[in-house]
């Protein structure tokens, strides 16, 4: 077997481009959809239950996508055409969630926000598999991790601009930052129009400036291995029972970490805005309410533009102290700076907690796959890394059924409860991934002398 050729970081970089446009999608829809949701009417103990889309929507395209473009040679190649369809799906998802209530005559702006917010997960999943699958394609083994981390630190930079657009529009140019008659603010929307344009561009970057190894060529670097018995849903099938023992593990781990971080997601707004700013769920169309709403999307910001930045150091530590250990240590400030808002009453001072959570996102981005990519079949990568998204959205379905209610009866509609839980479930992930079995780990340690 041929060794592929390294890449240079340029290459890297045009390579993962595209998640810069896709993490900036994200972000708008995990700072504000909360927001939008309970604008359109939805109760706080329901939001959970809305969420519910992404994930399922996840553990169903994923797996799909990442079979299909193992198999599939276009012109494009074989994964470029997957994230150039499900940007046209998400940015038009984009044009559409903050107007869900022009479509009102036919359905509640409620349900029908929910129905764009699935169709948008699963464009955003359609761009988003693929990428994995690109970065353990044409790199080598010792270039993987610097693979992830480049593509984590682009995902952190889209994030911020993601996060921040909303309370920069409203605080710096003026646009209306208030609800009313049941409308998004005007600083919400434009912004997700820009992220639907943003979201196209990056990704047709990728599309336009990566190359792909043809079929012939991509044998020649990757080991002869055995023939598929199955095919279709029967092989996605066959293969999710052989998974690797590693993936088995890396699974447990992936089950903590995203639960605690879909509770994140749903519950930071509510629960900074009840818990510090003081509010009621009642006050959703207030300025006040709006205004933890901005403050919790430049603070989400923070979170990302600290993972950016962690990001680029991720490969050194891996290198000096091995990827396990990095991860461990890496959810452990995680969980710290989940927990630590339950005391804090400044809202500023959430800016530290960010700084906790935006190392744990960036290792949760990079060294799961850096770890994975070494323990699979490199003809069934896509295939595989489909797979391991069931152990990122089953958390999340779990958590968008007992959410409500954990948060309704155990926390009493107090949502700063599910973010302190998070911070627990994130302090055990930190401990299930020292039980991993890394492969390659002894190729990225330091040889002892």
């Amino acid at each position: 077997m041929i060794k592929k050729p390294r890449l240079s970081l340029f290459q890297i970089f045009n390579m993962s481009f595209g998640f810069l446009g896709i993490q900036f999608g994200f972000a708008l829809q995990n700072g504000n959809a909360s927001r939008i949701l309970q604008t359109f009417g939805a109760d706080v103990e329901h939001l959970s239950w809305f969420w519910l889309a992404a994930p399922l929507t996840g553990m169903i395209v994923q797996p799909i996508i990442g079979y299909f473009s193992d198999k599939t040679w276009t012109s494009l190649g074989r994964r470029r055409p997957f994230f150039l369809g499900g940007a046209i799906f998400a940015s038009l998802g984009l044009l559409f969630m903050p107007n869900a209530d022009i479509a009102s005559a036919i359905l509640p702006p409620l349900m029908i926000g929910a129905g764009v917010l699935m169709i948008m997960d699963a464009s955003f999943n359609i761009a988003m598999e693929p990428f994995r699958a690109l970065v353990a394609d044409n790199l080598p083994n010792e270039q993987r991790t610097l693979g992830f981390s480049v593509q984590t630190f682009l995902i952190g930079i889209g994030a911020v601009v993601g996060s921040w657009l909303p309370y920069v529009l409203a605080e710096y140019f003026g646009v209306d930052k208030m609800s009313s008659n049941g409308a998004v603010p005007a600083n919400v929307s434009i912004s997700f129009y820009a992220g639907a344009i943003i979201f196209l561009i990056a990704i047709l970057w990728t599309v336009v400036s990566t190359r792909e190894f043809p079929p012939d060529e991509y044998k020649k670097f990757h080991a002869d291995e055995s023939e598929t018995k199955h095919t279709g849903l029967k092989q996605i099938v066959a293969d999710f029972a052989k998974m690797p023992k590693t993936m088995k593990q890396l699974g447990v781990v992936q089950f903590f970490s995203w639960f605690a971080l879909f509770s994140m997601w749903v519950y930071t707004t509510p629960a900074v805005a009840t818990h510090i700013y003081g509010l009621s769920a009642k006050d959703v169309s207030s300025e006040a309410y709006q205004d933890a709403g901005n403050w919790v999307g430049i603070i989400f910001g923070v979170y990302n533009g600290v993972s950016a930045l962690y990001a680029l150091m991720l490969p050194q530590i891996a290198k000096a102290i091995g990827r396990k250990l990095t991860h461990s240590l890496s959810l452990t400030c995680g969980g710290i700076g989940l927990i630590s808002i339950y005391f804090i009453s400044n809202p500023d001072h959430l800016i530290y907690s960010m700084i906790g959570v935006g190392i744990a996102w960036a290792s949760i981005l990079a060294m799961p796959y850096a770890i994975l990519a070494g323990a699979l079949p490199s003809s069934k990568m896509g295939l595989y890394m489909g797979i391991f998204n069931f152990f990122i959205t089953l958390p999340q379905i779990i958590n968008g059924i007992i959410g409500g209610p954990v948060v309704k009866y155990l926390y009493q509609s107090e949502a700063i409860g599910a973010i302190v839980m998070a911070g627990v479930f994130m302090l055990i992930a930190a401990f299930t991934v020292t039980r991993v079995e890394d492969r390659d780990e002894h190729k990225s340690l330091p040889k002892q002398a």
